[in-house]
């Protein structure tokens, strides 16, 4: 199996990483190329395109003015572990051991509207820039446009050098509308995680990010290939219902929060 997850906004680059392995993104020659323009907006512009304060504006101005390559263990940090949030609250990879990152090395994929696609070890310096933003640059109106089939195609490579049969999508819509579905060389399979709230089982954001983190680090820890193994996924009370279910949209659903 291939996972693929959304990164995050809050970054972590204080807490020392867990391993010295890192690796090189593949497409920084092409983030290369959005930092250039991005580094030409000014403060104000910033915080206009991303809609956010002016304070975060000004942090990522700096941040995309101070991006520059090589990236080393000095200037930067592994993806997996620079990233915070919910999902990668869930997610937990600080607990991970050398056979853990090993197999999310092969396993585990993460879309960026920066870097394309990240393996947990690629390095990355912080940003901002969320793949649904519409920033206009010279390969079209929005950075779907600029990623084009890029982000497909090396899903492809990934699915087909790690020998999986399937795609499970734990990423936002938002990011896995980077990847072009009809062109993927697997099935793909949504887990999908409802709560009991109000009478009904419905989609709670926070919990359902969080609970994409726990189903990503329960293939890695238990090294699952299979994808029906993960139909026996219970961590924090959810349980795969089948009735719920389609053929690829497999439910799982908890009481209480």
């Amino acid at each position: 199996m291939l996972i693929v997850i959304s990164p995050a906004k809050t970054l972590d680059f204080e807490t020392a990483p867990i391993t010295t392995d890192h690796t090189q993104a593949e497409f920084l020659k092409d983030s290369r190329k959005l930092v250039s323009e991005l580094k030409k907006l000014a403060p104000h512009e910033v915080s206009a395109l991303m809609k956010i304060s002016d304070k975060l504006g000004t942090l990522n101005y700096m941040r995309f003015n101070d991006w520059k390559t090589p990236f080393t263990l000095s200037n930067a940090k592994q993806a997996l572990l620079a990233f915070k949030g919910d999902v990668y609250t869930g997610l937990d990879a600080e607990s991970f051991n050398k056979q853990d990152l090993k197999f999310a090395q092969t396993h585990l994929r993460i879309l960026s509207g920066l870097y394309g696609v990240l393996r947990p070890l690629d390095l990355i310096q912080a940003y901002r820039l969320e793949m649904g933003i519409k920033f206009e640059n010279k390969q079209g109106k929005d950075l779907y446009e600029f990623w084009n089939t890029k982000i497909t195609d090396q899903i492809n490579k990934d699915i087909k050098d790690s020998k999986s049969k399937a795609l499970i999508n734990l990423a936002s819509n938002e990011y896995f509308k980077s990847i072009h579905a009809n062109d993927i060389n697997a099935e793909i399979i949504v887990p999908v995680f409802k709560d009991y709230s109000k009478g009904q089982y419905k989609i709670i954001s926070f919990f359902a990010k969080k609970a994409r983190g726990l189903m990503s680090a329960y293939i890695i820890k238990n090294k699952l290939k299979d994808p029906e193994a993960i139909k026996a996924f219970n961590l924090d009370g959810y349980k795969f219902y089948k009735s719920e279910s389609s053929e690829t949209n497999w439910v799982f659903q908890r009481m209480q929060a």
